[in-house]
Order: C-alpha cells, then structure tokens, then sequence
C-alpha cells in the first residue's frame, strides 16, 4: 500500500497539471486539445487504481463535456458512464449523459439522468428544463402511458445527496481540486456553487423579466448579465437574446442564443432568436439553417414556418 500511496503522489502533480491545461484549452474552446489533456491525464492515473477514483471520475466528466460540445454523443455517454461507474450520481456526469441522449433521441434515458440528478440537488434547473422537455417528448412518441415504458429510476442514497451540498472537512479528499466542482471546465453553471447563489441568479433573472414587462431592455440585460455570473441558465441566456434583438444589437443576440444551444441543444426560442438576428445581419443561409433545426424539433411551429418563408423570397 505504502508503495503504491508513493505512486499516487508522483503522478498526481503531473495529471492535475495536465488537467489545469485541459481546463485552459477548454474555457478557449479548443475541445480537441482539451480532450487528448485529459486523455494523458488519465492514463497517467490509470496504475494508481483506487486511490484516484475521483480524480479519474472529474477527468472523464470533463473529457465527456469536450465530446458534448464536438458532438460525439455516444463518446459522450460512453465517458459519463465510466465516470459514474468510478463516483455514482455525480452531478456533472448525469447532466451530460443526459443532454447527449437527448441529442441522440434516446428520451427514456435522458428523462432517467434527469430526474435522477433533481434526487441529488432539485434546485437544478438544468435539470428541470430536461424533465419537462423529454415529458413532451415523450408524450408525442409514446402516448399517454409513456411512463409505463421508462426504465427504473435509481433511487439515490441519502450520502450522494449531502456528499454534492457541502464538502465536509472531515472528509478525505472532499476539498482537493480533484473532486471538487470548480476543478472542471470552465462552466459556471448550478455546480459548485451554493445554493444561495443560485437562488440569487434566479431572483435577478425574474426583476430581469419584470424589467422587459416594462420595455425595460438596457436595465433587463444588467440584471440577466449579473444573474449569468451566478448561474449560467439557457432561459436566462435567451431572455437577454431577445433583449439584444429588440435593441438591434444582433451580434450579441447570436453570441446569447448560441451560449443557450450549447446548454441546450435543441432549445427552440435559442434557434427562432438566433435565426431571427442571423436574418438581420443577412447571414440567410444560417438563418434557414437554424429554422431547419427547430422544424425538426417542432415541425408545426407556426413563427418558424413563417419566418422560413421569409428568408426564403430574401
């Protein structure tokens, strides 16, 4: 044991090294580069066995968010599975599981991941996003007994829950920047953070839709500005879109809606605003595009329809 405690040790520096470049990479949008990091980084980790499960959980995740952005959905999966075979119900993991198989249509699982991450923190709203997109989902493919079909929903022990709230100090390893959140990508979403800052981002959001009640653009985009810091949320991100739309302010609208599709990639409003500004900015064939991917989703959606035939005589 003695020896292979030494072997951890002298492999660590050089994974979390690695890992730190990987996270670099990552926050640049380099996802390639970022995933052969991560790569190095746990083959390095590999021989220490055990005592690096974690470690080699967070590296997986993190390998899995590059796959997610590139695409590579089942890679993806394949990442999130290990990593959670190594820590159950890690939050991370699920969350990505879960979005990769619902770009691969795999709704009954994906609505699995889901509600399983909202057993371990329900303040998620991710999360809940997901649950009330598959239930549509599923509900159009299925019928009303949809639920019937689902397979079981893994009940998650009460340790999972308390292990993702607060990091006790008694807890080996629980403050090591190899298990906790903020050792990740750079994503500032609902993890790692408190619950009280989530809450707060929550709160800015809603004084942000009572400001566009009022035709309050300029001030509703400080508040979904201050509220993205504390917790990057689709919704949050397509509210400041339409903002930035109503301000003519298109290349920042296109940024919004493009933040929102990588936390959503199948988020309508995200698509209609986009193409909305893409159309303004006479990027028409990006446009149709991104109208083509929401028909795809909602084949009846009237705007969309609409503003495809549009597009279609500019």
């Amino acid at each position: 044991p003695a020896r292979r405690g030494g072997g951890v040790m002298a492999a660590s520096p050089s994974a979390s090294s690695l890992r730190r470049a990987g996270n670099e990479e990552f926050r640049r949008g380099q996802y390639g580069p970022a995933a052969a990091l991560y790569t190095r980084a746990l083959a390095l980790l590999e021989a220490a066995g055990e005592a690096t499960a974690e470690e080699r959980s967070v590296l997986l995740a993190n390998r899995a968010a590059c796959h997610l952005k590139e695409g590579a959905c089942r890679l993806c999966v394949a990442d999130c599975s290990s990593a959670l075979d190594l820590v159950p119900f890690g939050i991370k993991p699920l969350l990505r599981r879960a979005a990769a198989y619902e770009a691969l249509e795999r709704y009954q699982l994906a609505y699995v991941d889901y509600k399983t991450v909202l057993q371990v923190d329900c303040t998620i709203q991710a999360a809940h996003d997901g649950v009330n997109r598959m239930t549509k989902a599923l509900l159009e493919k299925d019928g009303v007994n949809w639920r019937q079909q689902l397979p079981p929903i893994p009940t998650v022990p009460i340790s999972a829950q308390t292990r993702w709230s607060v990091p006790s100090a008694g807890v080996p390893g629980a403050n090591t920047p190899a298990a906790a959140p903020q050792g990740e990508p750079g994503e500032s979403g609902p993890l790692g953070r408190t619950a009280a800052g989530t809450e707060r981002a929550r709160t800015l959001k809603e004084e942000g839709n009572e400001l566009v009640k009022k035709g309050n653009h300029k001030k509703a985009i400080e508040k979904y500005s201050e509220s993205l810091k504390l917790n990057q949320e689709c919704a949050t991100y397509t509210n400041r879109a339409l903002c930035y739309l109503t301000l003519k302010q298109y290349k920042e609208a296109v940024q919004d809606c493009t933040e929102a599709l990588r936390l959503d990639p199948k988020n309508v409003k995200a698509f209609y605003r986009r193409a909305q500004a893409l159309k303004e900015l006479k990027d028409y064939r990006s446009s149709i595009a991104d109208i083509k991917s929401l028909l795809k989703i909602e084949p009846k959606n009237t705007a969309a329809l609409r503003l495809l035939q549009e597009l279609n005589r500019a």
